[in-house]
């Protein structure tokens, strides 16, 4: 099996790496179960409790909505943002009542709405561990269960919903 798990220096978690392809994946590869992983190199990076989650660490996707006053007011969809803080809060207010609970829209809604670059994964972030994220942004999403959604978080970036996936 060409694949093996690594650790991103930058980030601070694991991946899984095709040694054949060169491809990097955040995710369990398609085809690989989670027996393989286990008997992948690397697999001792993995917590042993539980090979779908990298010890200590979790797992969102976010939908942001950046603002005049975040700290770079500029987006894949707009070169420059000029909407104010309470319009970026109106705006989440929305797409929190058409979320309604619901991961599927949530990720619909952030691929075409959010203001990060994660916009093209749905929002998803991957797994991040503490001193990672904004402190607002890590305290809220170590605050909820898997499956459990925000309500509006201020970061420096901007203002969020966060769906916590892991």
């Amino acid at each position: 099996m060409p694949w093996e798990i690594r650790m991103s220096s930058s980030r601070g978690v694991h991946y899984f790496f095709n040694s054949v392809t060169k491809e990097s994946v955040w995710d369990r590869p398609d085809g690989v179960t989670e027996e393989d992983v286990k008997k992948l190199p690397g697999a001792e990076l993995l917590d042993a409790s539980n090979t779908a989650a990298p010890k200590g660490q979790v797992r969102a996707s976010h939908l942001l909505v950046k603002h005049s006053g975040s700290r770079r007011p500029s987006s894949w969809k707009e070169e420059k943002i000029t909407r104010s803080k309470e319009e970026a809060i109106d705006i989440l207010r929305e797409y929190q009542s058409e979320i309604d609970g619901s991961s599927d829209k949530f990720g619909q809604l952030a691929q075409k709405h959010s203001d990060c670059s994660s916009h093209s994964n749905k929002g998803d972030l991957g797994w991040f561990g503490r001193g990672q994220m904004q402190k607002p942004f890590e305290e809220a999403t170590y605050g909820l269960e898997v499956g459990e959604i925000s309500d509006i978080i201020s970061t420096e970036s901007g203002v969020h919903l966060i769906l916590r996936t892991g």
